[in-house]
């Protein structure tokens, strides 16, 4: 048994997770002491002014929010604190921000129903409401302790930037003044919402500044890394060279000769190695003589999977989007366009690879990491050291990125953690850390995927689009495999089931394949290839329809008014003229719509030889409801186009005999710092309610450098990385 197949079982994970469904948690449903304060205390000082289980007030001033939200560096910290800053009429000075317990009956994220998490660009899309009415709350009961102190009326008390004042008789207190009044009042059953056109901070550029971002800079901001304990033992794992495989034999005498290491085990996933610090650690797993079991492994290439997928992708499958008849009018066209689209493993290839620190006894364990699902990792742990959910204590930490790493369906790396400490014993504490070589090499990878699109232009116009799509599901066999509908894991397809063109004729099948390697969602999950797919072909259909990209993409998209908004938007940022090429650079143009943010890019470039295509600039536009935070939304986009960018043009992880062949950066090639093209971001108004901007920046750079790559007169791209073997 390895990592990824370790006996814990869907059944007993959702059995841990019984009792803690609960809805949407309105702050009135909380009483004004919650019980949360008596577990969060900053700075080591009891909370006072507790009105629900997301906002703390000391009598210091200090406004702490808990956020729910996993901070890794994509601004929930700032953006909740945004939030309810803004209907506490807070000063932004006193507004601090920290993780919240794992606790799912206070911190559920309501787009995932009762499991407390990060993912899918929901941050600021479930907390928008659930904290505006936090912070109302707050303010309300502030205002009566204030009333009630001053004997005057509640209305005729106002409050700006953290002070309440009763003009009549000059009276004026802070929010730490109050506090303590404050934390004896029973929570309002209704409280009044702001009117948005007296926000302050919501939408307001500048008005902020982040949150996390001192301590980062600084060097006091906590990691999983700068854990240090006493008699903390540190883990190390040696992991099967290929996926599936398992311990057969450990020869371990010269590794527990290496000072330092304390012990050696053998867990399901690999072998252990414990010892006093990270250098005795790797040291000694060098050393291990193991011999694999690989009877069970996957053994096959990439070139080996990908010829299965392309052969596959010339049969029709399950129907996943469908309209007209895509087959009769493909039949019937005089000129059929074929396109076949390749993309590759990729790795996450976070900054900080993934570590983690557990300490148990009898009943109780308290784990330290960068946990994204909260809830899954808390059963999990549980399970293995035969705890409740609610004995273990998950303290979320800073992470250095994730970009869906973190988010394990089924806690892959928390049950290795859990595992590595009851091997050991409760009498030592443990952190297990991952190499970035670990990392790399140990999966959980955006899955290979195969489009073969098929189009028909007559007339000038597109009559026909087919897409055959071939992929691994990453839901089938986790505790989300009941999301897979009719045969159908929707993330393999989002994107390209229901694309924003009108065509007359459309059809969208899916080949579910198996494959021994782990996969994870990516950034951006099913859109980082489906993207790419669907906005180079219909490029290359209006190309050959004699149409402009702008144009002729507006022409199609009269039953999609936002996607059709960003392109307008975007070719006005651009000044858009046509695609060129004028001067030896041209443009290419891509609008794709993830977690409900609608987002388009015109990327200029030129011929940049062996090296690929060289990016200029990039223009963006976006609409993601509501901009809370314009400058974290421009960071966002900024960052989702470099990370994008670097994917397209130069990231694989390749198999040989099932082997993964890369292993850190000199192999897994990423965007330099001076390859980074300029960016100008325009953030679209709307009344919207908020969505999400973490991940819908990355799909459409990749289509629109591969379409400005077109117009200079290359292929566009039909298998990623654009350049390969360039490290």
């Amino acid at each position: 048994m390895t990592i990824h197949q370790r006996n814990l079982s869907r059944r007993s994970m959702l059995q841990g997770m019984a009792g803690l469904v609960i809805a949407f948690h309105l702050p009135r449903q909380a009483s004004a002491q919650s019980g949360a304060a008596s577990i969060f205390r900053p700075d080591g000082k009891a909370a006072v002014f507790a009105p629900n289980a997301f906002i703390r007030v000391g009598t210091d001033n200090t406004v702490t929010i808990l956020s729910k939200h996993i901070e890794f560096g994509q601004g929930p910290f700032t953006g909740l604190a945004t939030i309810v800053a803004e209907e506490l009429d807070a000063d932004w000075s006193q507004m601090r921000a920290e993780h919240a317990p794992a606790d799912a009956k206070l911190y559920n994220n309501t787009a995932f129903g009762p499991i407390q998490g990060t993912g899918g660009s929901t941050a600021i899309a479930n907390s928008y409401d659930q904290l505006r009415m936090a912070g109302a709350t707050a303010r309300a009961m502030l205002v009566q302790a204030a009333s009630a102190a001053w004997t005057v009326p509640v209305s005729e008390i106002t409050v700006e930037r953290g002070v309440l004042r009763h003009a009549a008789t000059k009276r004026e207190a802070t929010f730490g003044q109050m506090a303590d009044a404050a934390a004896k009042l029973p929570a309002p059953d209704n409280v009044k919402l702001k009117d948005p056109k007296n926000f302050r901070f919501i939408g307001r550029e500048g008005s902020v500044h982040k949150l996390d971002v001192p301590s980062k800079v600084n060097g006091t901001a906590q990691f999983t890394i700068d854990i240090r304990e006493p008699d903390m033992l540190t883990v190390v794992v040696a992991h099967p060279d290929r996926f599936g495989a398992t311990v057969a034999r450990v020869d371990d005498g010269e590794a527990r000769k290496v000072p330092g290491v304390v012990d050696v085990k053998v867990l399901p996933s690999g072998v252990a190695v414990y010892a006093n610090g990270m250098w005795p650690a790797l040291k000694a797993r060098d050393l291990l003589k193991i011999t694999w079991d690989d009877s069970k492994a996957e053994k096959r290439s990439t070139q080996q999977l990908l010829d299965e997928y392309r052969a596959l992708s010339r049969k029709p499958g399950t129907v996943a989007g469908k309209h007209g008849d895509a087959d009769a009018a493909l039949s019937k066209a005089g000129k059929v366009i074929e396109a076949e689209y390749i993309f590759p493993y990729l790795a996450h290839a976070a900054m900080e690879p993934l570590d983690g620190y557990l300490q148990f006894g009898n009943d109780r364990a308290v784990a330290r990491f960068g946990s994204q699902i909260q809830t899954l990792d808390q059963a999990t742990i549980a399970t293995i050291l035969g705890l409740k959910p609610e004995q273990v204590d998950i303290q979320t930490m800073l992470a250095g990125g994730s970009f869906g790493r973190r988010a394990q369906p089924a806690s892959q790396f928390a049950a290795e953690l859990a595992m590595a400490a009851k091997a050991i014993g409760p009498e030592r504490p443990v952190k297990l850390v991952w190499t970035r070589e670990d990392d790399m090499r140990g999966g959980f990878y955006r899955p290979l995927f195969v489009h073969r699109l098929r189009g028909a232009v007559q007339d000038g116009k597109i009559v026909a689009w087919s897409n055959t799509v071939v992929g691994q599901s990453f839901l089938k066999g986790s505790p989300f495999e009941g999301l897979i509908k009719d045969g159908v894991d929707g993330t393999s397809v989002e994107g390209s089931r229901n694309i924003p063109y009108d065509v007359a004729n459309f059809q969208c099948d899916l080949h579910t394949t198996d494959a021994g390697v782990p996969t994870l969602w990516w950034r951006s999950v099913g859109h980082t290839h489906t993207g790419y797919a669907v906005e180079c072909f219909v490029d290359e259909l209006l190309q050959a329809a004699g149409k402009d990209p702008v144009a002729g993409r507006l022409e199609l998209m009269t039953k999609h008014p936002r996607a059709a908004g960003v392109l307008r938007a975007v070719a006005e940022l651009a000044k858009w003229n046509g695609p060129g090429p004028v001067n030896g650079r041209a443009r290419g143009v891509a609008v794709v719509e993830s977690f409900n943010t609608f987002v388009a890019q015109i990327a200029e470039i030129s011929d940049g030889g062996n090296e690929g295509p060289r990016v200029h600039k990039v223009w963006c536009a976006v609409d993601c409801g509501i901009a809370v935070n314009p400058d974290v939304i421009r960071a966002q986009i900024e960052g989702g186009i470099g990370y994008g960018l670097g994917h397209v043009l130069f990231a694989e992880v390749t198999l040989d005999q099932g082997r993964p062949m890369q292993s850190n950066f000199d192999t897994y090639r990423s965007l330099r710092i001076n390859e980074m093209p300029e960016v100008e971001v325009a953030i679209v108004p709307s009344s919207e309610k908020p969505t999400g901007v973490g991940e819908p920046g990355v799909p459409p750079i990749g289509p629109a450098v591969a379409n400005a790559m077109a117009r200079l007169g290359h292929e566009r791209p039909r298998q990623l990385p654009v350049v390969k073997g360039v490290a």
